[in-house]
């Protein structure tokens, strides 16, 4: 799945030529839609102001190529539906992509980070993997790719599926015993669970292959954003800023592996 990571190092350069010719002056400015809680991509701090991930790279991007935006908190159904009725220019709301998405008008940038999707459980659960889940009732987030990992496994194992507007909702129905187990992005739920103390686990085994995260647009008519965001991706990587931000916010650890994934990408497309 990683060949879904787009060459960076190989395509970089052209794209900043190309958009840096043609906005020789201009300052544009793009309204960006994101979800209110994704910890760490994007989420309030104590002051109500959005960060994160997402955040700050888009910041870092958008320093680098001279362009301005305003960012609305919508959450992530109403993100998508702002971006579709030309309310916002496009979202970033580590927004996986995939075949289906682009095929129902979603176009993406190069992915920024990878992700796989897996299972959490309450603490003390003895759900061990899929098969434990037999006739039992699961949480997923509403449109999300959680939510479609659960969907593709359901029938096999014989479990129901509860969609939830948010995460923070998805995961109180795991801790109060409406669902035994929710889906969603690995780092998400690790984060989630160290950070607030959550009573949950993440269930090893349980992951599946994962998909690179990428800003996403709806229309050919912003494909000024897409190619402005890919140019400035491959210089906050390439000039260290990019794993500054992760490591900030994930640990030093996997800001290494989310940098030498890009390289990784590079040399897959290549052969």
């Amino acid at each position: 799945m990683k060949k879904n990571l787009t060459m960076l190092l190989a395509v970089s350069a052209i794209t900043a030529a190309m958009t840096t010719g043609a906005l020789a002056g201009e300052a544009k400015t793009f309204k960006i839609a994101t979800d209110t809680v994704f910890k760490p991509f994007e989420y309030p701090d104590e002051n109500g102001e959005q960060i994160g991930i997402d955040m700050e790279i888009l910041e870092a991007i958008a320093k680098d190529q001279g362009f301005e935006y305003t960012m609305d908190v919508l959450g992530w159904d109403a993100s998508i539906a702002a971006c579709q009725a030309g309310q916002a220019d496009g979202m970033i709301a580590g927004a996986s992509i995939t075949d289906e998405r682009k095929e129902n008008g979603w176009q993406f940038s190069d992915g920024y980070f990878y992700a796989t999707q897996s299972i959490a459980v309450k603490g003390g659960s003895d759900i061990k993997g899929f098969d434990d889940l037999k006739g039992q009732t699961v949480g997923a987030k509403i449109g999300t790719q959680g939510e479609t990992y659960a969907l593709s496994l359901a029938d096999e194992y014989g479990f129901n599926v509860t969609s939830y507007e948010d995460s923070p909702s998805m995961y109180q129905a795991v801790i109060g015993g409406q669902a035994v187990a929710c889906f969603e992005d690995t780092p998400i739920m690790i984060t989630t669970i160290e950070d607030q103390g959550l009573d949950m686990k993440v269930v090893e085994g349980t992951a599946n292959e994962g998909s690179p995260y990428g800003l996403a647009v709806f229309s050919d008519d912003e494909q000024e954003l897409l190619d402005l965001f890919n140019a400035g991706l491959a210089n906050i990587v390439a000039d260290g800023t990019y794993e500054e931000i992760v490591s900030k916010y994930l640990g030093e650890a996997a800001a290494a592996d989310a940098v030498a994934s890009f390289g990784t990408a590079a040399e897959t497309e290549a052969e």
